[in-house]
């Protein structure tokens, strides 16, 4: 029978599904959202009404500024990539990219998870609409779950860890219909890399025209832009 899992929740769609995903299968959900002085901290009010609206036992906001570091459009002051097509946002690795994000936030999922105690840990990564960010791929997926039960206590007692990504082979159109099947009310999500003041989104950037693009293939509306 499941039982704790930790499920990072960033606030945008992706990791919204992947919690209801989780809860779905039955895990007792205990999401964690980080603080990393990102521009769109808006996201961080998407997702306690994600948690909220999800019912999940424990929501958790760690601090943990890498605008320290930079090196991201999305931790310091290089602008955020606007009006690209599709063949443009594939050509390299986008300066989107947060340098080591993934790694870091799993790292803080597996502390915790090492407390409560859970063995399986969710994220809402995907290689399939995003710009080949290197810790969203499959392998780096698997080689943090080997990571998982060689750097821990609980690892090296049981070696029960398992990292799950369930969207990682999904396009967004496949997302988004998983998720309306679960019931997740994506109005309550945030994507926009470059948010106005006050929060309404650029729909400009490359995240922007990811989703609106699936929303308009799937022929629905989204609630966000309503």
């Amino acid at each position: 029978m499941p039982g704790n899992a930790v499920i990072l929740l960033s606030g945008g769609l992706d990791s919204a599904t992947t919690l209801a995903l989780a809860a779905e299968q039955g895990f007792a959900c205990y999401a964690l959202t980080v603080r990393y002085g990102q521009r769109h901290a808006v996201e961080l009010q998407a997702a306690e009404r994600v948690a909220a609206a999800l019912g999940v036992r424990r929501h958790e906001i760690v601090d943990l500024d890498l605008r320290a570091f930079g090196g991201s459009a999305l931790t310091a002051e290089i602008d955020v990539p606007k009006d690209r097509t599709v063949a443009a946002m594939t050509e390299e690795i986008p300066v989107t990219y947060v340098p080591a994000r993934n790694t870091i936030f799993l790292a803080l999922a597996l502390a915790w998870a090492e407390t409560l105690p859970a063995y399986d840990l969710f994220v809402g990564v995907n290689a399939v609409d995003y710009s080949g960010y290197p810790d969203c791929r499959p392998a780096f997926i698997e080689a943090f779950g080997h990571l998982a039960n060689v750097a821990t206590k609980a690892g090296i007692e049981d070696g029960r860890f398992r990292i799950h990504a369930p969207l990682i082979d999904l396009s967004k159109t496949e997302i988004i219909r998983e998720g309306l099947r679960l019931g997740v009310d994506y109005g309550l999500t945030h994507s926009c890399y470059d948010p106005d003041p006050s929060g309404r989104p650029c729909e400009r950037c490359d995240s922007c025209h990811i989703r609106a693009e699936a929303f308009a293939a799937l022929g629905t509306v989204d609630p966000a832009r309503v």
